[in-house]
């Protein structure tokens, strides 16, 4: 699932493709994408001009002129990129919107999990997983006050706690593994058996990966593709996620792949001791 530097990073080619552009049709393939009613979803947008797309968490947010905005979720593999208008499409791609300079902008998603919904904007926040969603991974939003607090709430595993998007937006399985590992924390450890420093420490990670991942324009591990139909580059770079059998690049021990929370998780069983309360 594409998680917070996959989805920014397609925000950013989505303003370069489609800002400023006007819808002038729309033609759905698959209407389960649509969750409005599909033609009343149609005669809303055609006409109107993208103004810009926006982000929070793992949710795009396309602004419209007529103040409506369409709350995009990705989910497992959906996608946009862009083509030249009246290029076929093959049967995976699920929405295309008609730009007025000859240009689709399609929608492709092989599983077919993702969804799209329209409202008003300024309601946007009362849509489904963004009404509870944490505080984006920045240094500004994340506080270590905020971060320590609800830490010491909970007494789940510390991994699914940093995967609920309640406590902090946009990780996922990978950055969970990448940002632990950093931090030399065990994904089983109980959140609120982390000490102030392993909290500081965890912080300025999670900040740090989200970053450094975004400016490499996210990881390619699957099929993940930007709007302009570009890997990401940040795979190159992993440490932990996906390494089970091979050597830690930090002590040398070997790496363990586990399931921690139905989600296989690779950790050093050195550098990440649990820690008995």
């Amino acid at each position: 699932m594409p998680e917070l530097p996959e989805v920014e990073t397609v925000r950013r080619g989505l303003n370069q493709i489609a800002d400023g552009h006007k819808i002038v049709g729309i033609d759905v393939n698959y209407g389960k994408t649509i969750e409005n009613d599909v033609e009343e979803f149609r005669e809303a947008l055609i006409g109107q001009t993208i103004k810009r797309v926006d982000r929070r968490g793992k949710y795009l947010l396309f602004r419209f002129t007529n103040q409506l905005t369409m709350i995009s979720h990705l989910r497992m593999e959906g996608s946009y990129f862009k083509q030249k208008t009246g290029l076929p499409v093959d049967k995976h791609t699920h929405v295309i919107f008609h730009l007025d300079n000859d240009t689709d902008l399609c929608y492709r998603d092989t599983r077919k999990f993702g969804r799209m919904h329209l409202v008003p904007t300024g309601t946007e926040m009362n849509y489904g997983g963004l009404k509870t969603i944490g505080p984006e991974p920045t240094e500004k939003d994340f506080t270590l006050d905020y971060f320590e607090k609800i830490l010491h709430k909970s007494r789940g595993k510390i991994k699914p706690f940093l995967l609920n998007q309640k406590h902090v937006a946009g990780l996922g399985n990978i950055y969970c593994d990448e940002v632990l590992w950093m931090s030399k924390i065990n994904p089983e450890q109980p959140a609120n058996s982390l000490t102030t420093e392993q909290a500081k420490v965890l912080r300025e990670n999670i900040i740090k990966e989200i970053a450094t991942a975004t400016d490499h324009k996210g990881t390619t591990v699957h099929t993940y593709k930007n709007a302009f139909g570009d890997a990401g580059g940040f795979q190159d770079y992993l440490k932990a996620y996906d390494h089970g059998g091979e050597k830690c690049p930090r002590c040398g021990t070997k790496m363990i792949k586990i399931k921690v929370a139905q989600r296989g998780t690779t950790y050093c069983p050195h550098c990440q001791e649990f820690i008995e309360q």
